[in-house]
């Protein structure tokens, strides 16, 4: 892991950034260009509404608040089970960018994640879903101990984002 790296709470200020990162994710991972606009929207809704979630920023040490430099993220949102009575955090927009990859950003975000989500006694465990055929990704998951459940996502997706 970097030295000079540190994961923070995001804030209203990062929404450049994460919308950048989340633009970046769709395409390199699905082939997919986002409407800027709505992604835009999409993610100060997260600042607007912090019910719905919170963002994670690795971040670059700057000797000055203005010479740092976000370097990844993440999002964490929550999904209640009644079977355990808890809730599970899930990780989504996963991102790190390419300059820093292999260098423990991802790492160290999901290091940061889990133990906050152990701190708190109504979280029941971590999950994320990962694209089938992003092999890296599911990998970097696996090293951190993360497992592969016996469960499908499906959907009913009726938003633009779906390929005709």
């Amino acid at each position: 892991m970097m030295d000079s790296m540190i994961i923070r709470s995001a804030t209203p200020d990062d929404l450049s950034s994460i919308v950048r990162f989340n633009s970046a994710i769709a395409e390199e991972t699905e082939g997919i260009l986002l409407d800027n606009a709505v992604l835009t929207r999409g993610v100060a809704t997260i600042f607007d509404r912090p019910e719905l979630g919170r963002y994670f920023i690795a971040e670059l040490e700057g000797s000055a608040e203005q010479d740092r430099c976000a370097i990844g993220q993440a999002l964490v949102t929550t999904e209640w089970s009644d079977w355990r009575n808890g809730r599970f955090w899930w990780l989504q927009s996963v991102y790190v960018h390419r300059d820093h990859r292999r260098q423990g950003v991802f790492s160290a975000l999901f290091a940061s994640i889990r133990q906050l989500a152990r701190e708190d006694p109504t979280c029941c465990g971590l999950r994320l879903y990962v694209e089938k055929n992003n092999r890296q990704a599911q990998q970097a998951y696996r090293k951190l101990g993360m497992q592969t459940t016996g469960y499908l996502i499906l959907a009913d997706d009726w938003s633009s984002l779906v390929p005709e």
